[in-house]
């Protein structure tokens, strides 16, 4: 599976995500044909080499004609007055294909969705200002382009630095990260920098958060290709660049990183502490275990242990310090590596049956009965549930087809 990695480390913006791409290779000539689908004109697409801090990266240029900006401002339709509808109309009036649209779209519905809330309105009322100029149609529907042309299947991103201090907006000058780019970074890990600057522009947060899975470290892959992706500003210490890294993941098994989050207990009653495992799966944990301990003073007792994605990590932890006695949690990040997973209906003596199927380099290294279908027959069939998956269990391992 190909992915791609943003490595934020300076934040993030359209122009620096189709600089990026360009500068791993993708043809600015190609770029140019597919975005020329879309019904808009007066502007120019150019690109040029340029360094940041002492890296070479590519800044990609969208110069809208002062005349086309003329035209617009005598129609009353000036280009940053947009609003969601119109902006659909166009992606869906293109020759793009199907998924170029649909992601394109969705990014701009999640602005639009962002920028309602911010502004207190409706969606139909939001004029998109910034977000909704030619030039950000240019950049996300161009950015979504690149992702498909080059074949990505999977987005990650890193933690989003926004800087601080403030800045010009349509509507006065507002405190870094501005209130939109705040709205979509929710639920995601930000990282610290000390440069009073502007670094992620709600284009750029709305592609990687709508698009993209944050995650803390880079993926396990192969690398192929690297690009640089070059913004605006120039600072002598950090370069102003967005690295992308694309690579492949080794086929057969998938990575993804978790949190472990545990806390120790020794003053709970089982029956309390099977109810907080119930809420924890609620909240959004996969995996939920207890491990018995000693405790001091002699004490028995137990570590509860969940396995966490990062956007479900503050629901589980209000979940322990809600339902538990605990006075503190700890935790850490894990990168599993898991079987690739597929589920298919056999037929065996007892009935239809789903199994879970693992797979390691297309070869069979796991299967399991699902729980609730061998429940279900040991049920209507009145036979112990032990009996059901040894009879199961000896049909599938006859199967051609795990064998």
């Amino acid at each position: 599976m190909k992915i791609a990695y943003f490595d934020c480390f300076s934040g993030i913006s359209g122009d620096m995500t189709l600089g990026a791409f360009v500068d791993a290779g993708l043809d600015l000539a190609v770029l140019k044909e597919r975005l020329g689908q879309l019904p808009i004109h007066g502007y120019e697409l150019s690109a040029e080499k340029v360094k940041r801090a002492g890296i070479c990266g590519t800044k990609v240029h969208v110069i809208i004609s002062q005349k086309d900006e003329h035209r617009h401002k005598h129609h009353n339709h000036h280009h940053s007055q947009y609003n969601f509808s119109d902006i659909q109309t166009i992606i869906e009036k293109s020759n793009l294909h199907h998924d170029i649209k649909k992601d394109s779209i969705r990014i701009f519905h999640r602005l639009a969705t962002v920028e309602a809330k911010v502004h207190n309105t409706s969606i139909e009322e939001v004029h998109f200002h910034e977000v909704g100029a030619i030039d950000s149609i240019v950049d996300i529907v161009g950015s979504v382009i690149a992702l498909k042309h080059t074949g990505i299947e999977k987005i990650y991103f890193s933690p989003i630095p926004t800087g601080h201090g403030y800045t010009m907006c349509e509507h006065g000058t507002f405190p870094v990260p501005p209130p939109a780019v705040a709205e979509l970074l929710k639920g995601h890990l930000l990282k610290s920098v000390d440069i009073a600057k502007e670094l992620t522009t709600p284009t750029g947060a709305a592609i990687v958060t709508t698009l993209g899975e944050g995650i803390h470290t880079i993926p396990e892959m192969r690398i192929l290709q690297v690009g640089y992706g070059a913004g605006s500003y120039h600072d002598s210490t950090i370069p102003n660049l967005l690295r992308v890294i694309i690579g492949e993941i080794t086929p057969g098994k998938e990575t993804d990183e978790m949190w472990v989050v545990e806390t120790n207990i020794d003053n709970m009653s089982g029956e309390i502490i099977g109810y907080v495992m119930d809420k924890l799966f609620e909240a959004g944990a996969v995996d939920v275990y207890f491990t018995p301990i000693q405790m001091k003073k002699e004490r028995p007792g137990i570590i509860i242990s969940a396995l966490v994605p990062e956007r479900n990590l503050s629901s589980v932890e209000s979940v322990l310090f809600d339902q538990t006695a605990t006075f503190g949690i700890r935790k850490y990040k894990v990168i599993r590596t898991i079987l690739t997973r597929e589920f298919k209906e056999f037929d065996t003596r007892l009935g239809k049956i789903k199994v879970k199927i693992g797979k390691f380099h297309e070869d069979i290294k796991s299967f399991s009965p699902e729980y609730e279908d061998c429940k279900r027959i040991a049920e209507e069939k009145g036979i112990p549930l032990k009996h059901v998956y040894r009879i199961i269990s000896k049909d599938l391992e006859n199967h051609e087809f795990l064998k």
